[in-house]
């Protein structure tokens, strides 16, 4: 039954037992998959109940917002799950390029210097930043930017971030996902020993990390081990497919203050920014979310053990310890970037007969398919797969809300591409 089902979906018998395959070397994986979700579980619980989260937390504030009860909560147990003195969590915070903005700017001043220590930092802050220039960027604000790469080997350069730093280095950024790289994802191991080393150069320097796609992966946060800020979107891990927008500043008081003055106004701060009924939904998808990040890596592990044994560079490779959500396989021609997500969009709850095509989205400097039938519109922890169409022709899969879900898009992706002649085994 289940193989019929399977094939009315338009997933041929070949590719159902091709799979099922590389499934059965999975399940010791996917045992200790499930054990992080039941730690990072238990951590939520535990954070929510030691801010005592009430019903009354979801209710709807409008205009000023002020004394929502929902909100202040919310932010104390964001920062009892990062371990951190506080949290700016806002609806206001439209995605994770615009909590990083905010993070950026109103941590630095004219003059100061901001350094990537992780290497070229992704598409969308190459703008922010003033990289490539736009309107309103930290360049156009007199803050200097340099970066510094990794290692041939993936590891930090830290010779090369001494002498990157200077009296003017005010703020340093480490991006935790590969972004449109196909570098390794950082571990929260490596990121805490980068960020020792900071502080041994100069303890007053601000350790920002971007922390997208990689909340609950594993038990432990940057922010464990001494970043100044984490920083990531709701429509990502975690508000676990519920948040319908949104993004979070974890960190210092001092940062998140200044954070939240940038956000609203000066001599306003956190006290204003009403909620209008969203809060069930943070408070709810904050809750699922360890789960809905074990379901995703689950569909990341699948996928790259299935394209590396069709003889595809995937990273990170299917052996690899995993630090994000994101898996990259490597193509090398844009045919087949282009089949892999006809693939995943098919395989959508909503817009399954919608066929992706690249066109120029705002932010990137190349043209960028994207498939993405979503409940919230761009939520990257629902099944979806994008990249841009410049090589080495790497696309980029992530999330699924259910396990069921991200294995059908997987198998989905491999029967379009067989389709059309590009898997042949």
């Amino acid at each position: 039954m289940m193989k019929e089902l399977y094939e009315s979906l338009g997933i041929s018998q070949r590719v159902v037992a091709y799979s099922e395959e590389i499934l059965k070397k999975l399940e010791e994986r996917f045992r200790k998959i499930d054990e992080t979700a039941e730690y990072n579980q238990l951590k939520v619980i535990k954070a929510m109940q030691d801010a005592r989260v009430s019903a009354e937390c979801f209710q709807a504030t409008s205009g000023y917002g002020y004394n929502d009860l929902g909100r202040e909560t919310l932010e104390k147990v964001y920062a009892n799950v990062f371990h951190t003195e506080d949290a700016l969590v806002r609806p206001q915070i439209t995605c994770g390029t615009h909590a990083l903005a905010l993070a950026l700017s109103a941590n630095l001043r004219p003059g100061d210097e901001m350094i990537s220590i992780s290497g070229k930092p992704y598409d969308t802050l190459e703008e922010v930043i003033g990289i490539r220039p736009s309107c309103g960027s930290l360049a156009e604000y007199g803050v200097t930017y340099k970066q510094v790469e990794l290692l041939e080997d993936g590891n930090f350069d830290l010779e090369g971030i001494r002498n990157a730093i200077s009296e003017k280095t005010k703020l340093v950024e480490i991006q935790r996902s590969k972004g449109y790289l196909t570098r390794p994802t950082l571990s929260v191991q490596q990121i805490g020993e980068a960020i020792a080393f900071v502080k041994s150069i100069n303890p007053e320097i601000i350790c920002m990390v971007d922390n997208c796609y990689g909340e609950f992966v594993q038990r432990m946060e940057p922010s464990d081990l001494g970043a100044d800020m984490v920083v990531g979107s709701l429509i990502k891990n975690p508000g676990g497919g519920l948040a319908p927008i949104g993004g979070y500043i974890a960190g210092t008081k001092e940062c998140v203050e200044r954070a939240a003055y940038r956000l609203t106004s000066p001599g306003l701060g956190k006290e204003v920014g009403a909620t209008l009924g969203v809060m069930q939904s943070f408070y709810q998808g904050l809750f699922l979310a360890p789960t809905v990040t074990a379901a995703a890596l689950k569909g990341a592990i699948f996928a790259a053990n299935l394209y590396e044994s069709l003889g595809f560079k995937v990273i990170p490779d299917g052996k690899e310890e995993r630090y994000d959500i994101i898996q990259a396989v490597e193509f090398g021609m844009p045919e087949g970037v282009v089949a892999f997500c006809e693939g995943i969009q098919s395989a959508a709850p909503v817009d399954s007969y919608v066929t992706p095509e690249p066109w120029a989205m705002p932010g990137y400097d190349s043209d960028v398919i994207m498939a993405a039938g979503a409940f919230v519109q761009g939520s990257s922890i629902e099944l979806s797969a994008d990249g841009p169409i410049k090589p080495p022709y790497a696309v980029y899969f992530q999330g699924g809300l259910t396990w069921p879900h991200a294995k059908l898009g997987i198998m989905k992706s491999l029967q379009r591409l067989y389709e059309k002649g590009i898997v042949k085994w």
